[in-house]
């Protein structure tokens, strides 16, 4: 493979699958070095063979682990051998290159029983093609890999996806058929109340995490047609509108960090864990993470009626009183001072503000990563905004955003973007993609992570 090629390849195919990463730039090479090796300061080397004398740096601001090396590793293996085939048909050779990738997933994650596992994702593909008596489907497997069956008579895996009654013995969330890594049937799994572990998932597939160890893949058909897999008690990669995308959630997690030193990792957890959440509801959402120091500038932007909390309403109230005084507010003073001459509590019940009423009770002064998950998935949901200030407190749920001159795209995404110059904020579309964006040192907008 020529370099410019290789190049082409992994800007292409490798780089879009880890979050936040990027090529480097290069660095010589000798025979004796690896394909694939770790490189200083959280990078990864990589070079087609190793008769070539360069390695590309690939970067990022995570470590890179060890089941990620290796699935580059099996990436730049199977796209090898497809490049020796000089294949001319452009559509072909994006088959070959899309199989190429599923197959080095799996890999990464399991040698012995990567077989089965590929055929299952197969199997589940098929399904997601069609529908039971007029309804898309929900499936689970597992796959065991520590156990195999015992059974006299086994029936495979294969015989059971292509069957009917399949469709109606499992959902995917807590019901799931189990096989042995040589695609042999053990049982039925029903996870009424595993152990409780950590795990980095959905919250609707918290079950399931927490009993996918390092012995254990769960694969999930979702009724979007979605196809997840879990392994080490995380979501690990997922098949979403055609395109395989490989969880990186530690980096996201740092991503949200934005260049400062005084945000909690617990707050940009449940930052990312609410951004997930949404993800697979499939409901769409705007979540803004506000910096130490920009709580006043983006307070401008949002409606006093949407503002939960009665300290950020304080500050909301100076703001626009200040703004009376200006001599282009003379119309309109006299309004502005009789509108927040109130006390918060007055504001809210004169004005019938009953959604800020109803929310502000029920979360009842927590802050976001106090709050149950499933409430902060169903509230980040409500048309509009969720602010959360750089301590967790959050400001405001369902806020519409006053939208600055000349923003593009749809109403989420300007909101999005105009509300990323004072913080981080994430925009989770219905199909589930997550786009984060933050501002550069110039200040201009940017995007710093896209998947999902």
């Amino acid at each position: 493979m020529d370099k410019s090629e290789f190049y082409d390849i992994v800007g292409k195919l490798i780089v879009p699958l880890f979050t936040g990463s990027f090529l480097a730039g290069e660095t010589e090479s000798s025979q004796r070095d690896l394909e694939v090796a770790l490189g200083k300061g959280n990078s990864v080397l990589l070079k087609p063979s190793k008769m070539d004398d360069y390695r590309i740096i690939l970067k990022r601001g995570q470590a890179f682990k060890s089941f990620e090396v290796n699935l580059i590793r099996s990436i730049i293996h199977e796209i090898s051998d497809i490049s020796a085939m000089n294949i001319e048909d452009k559509m072909y050779l994006n088959q070959l290159q899309s199989m190429a990738i599923e197959k080095a997933l799996v890999e990464s994650l399991t040698e012995n029983g990567s077989e089965t596992v590929l055929g299952i994702i197969n199997g589940l593909e098929k399904w997601a093609s069609r529908t039971y008596e007029g309804s898309t489907v929900k499936l689970g497997i597992m796959v065991n890999l520590g156990v195999n069956s015992d059974s006299v008579n086994p029936v495979n895996y294969n015989e059971v996806l292509n069957s009917d009654f399949f469709a109606l013995f499992t959902d995917g969330v807590s019901s799931f058929i189990e096989f042995d890594k040589n695609g042999n049937l053990l049982g039925y799994m029903n996870l009424k109340n595993p152990k409780s572990v950590p795990t980095i998932s959905p919250y609707v597939f918290d079950r399931l995490a927490r009993v996918c160890n390092d012995k254990r893949i769960g694969i999930v058909l979702t009724e979007k047609g979605d196809i997840l897999i879990f392994f080490s008690r995380q979501l690990v990669f997922a098949k979403r509108n055609g395109d395989w995308c490989v969880y990186s959630h530690d980096e996201v997690i740092r991503l949200l960090q934005n260049n400062v030193s005084y945000t909690a990792k617990q707050i940009r957890r449940a930052i990312y864990n609410t951004a997930l959440d949404c993800s697979f509801s499939y409901k769409g959402a705007c979540l803004v993470y506000i910096n130490k120091d920009k709580t006043l500038d983006a307070l401008n932007h949002i409606d006093a009626a949407d503002i939960i909390s009665e300290e950020h309403f304080n500050m909301k109230k100076q703001l626009e009183l200040a703004e009376a005084e200006k001599l282009y507010n003379i119309a309109n003073a006299k309004k502005i001072i009789e509108k927040f001459s109130l006390s918060y509590e007055d504001f809210l019940n004169k004005n019938h503000y009953t959604k800020t009423m109803a929310i502000r009770k029920i979360v009842a002064g927590k802050k976001l990563f106090e709050l149950d998950r499933k409430l902060i998935e169903e509230m980040t949901s409500v048309d509009g905004a969720t602010i959360v200030d750089y301590d967790g407190t959050i400001i405001a749920v369902g806020a519409i955003i006053k939208i600055e001159a000349g923003s593009q795209g749809g109403g989420r995404l300007a909101a999005t973007t105009t509300m990323a110059k004072y913080g981080v904020a994430i925009k989770v579309s219905q199909d589930g993609i997550m786009q984060g964006f933050s501002v550069d040192k110039q200040g201009r907008v940017k995007q710093i992570f896209n998947f999902g």
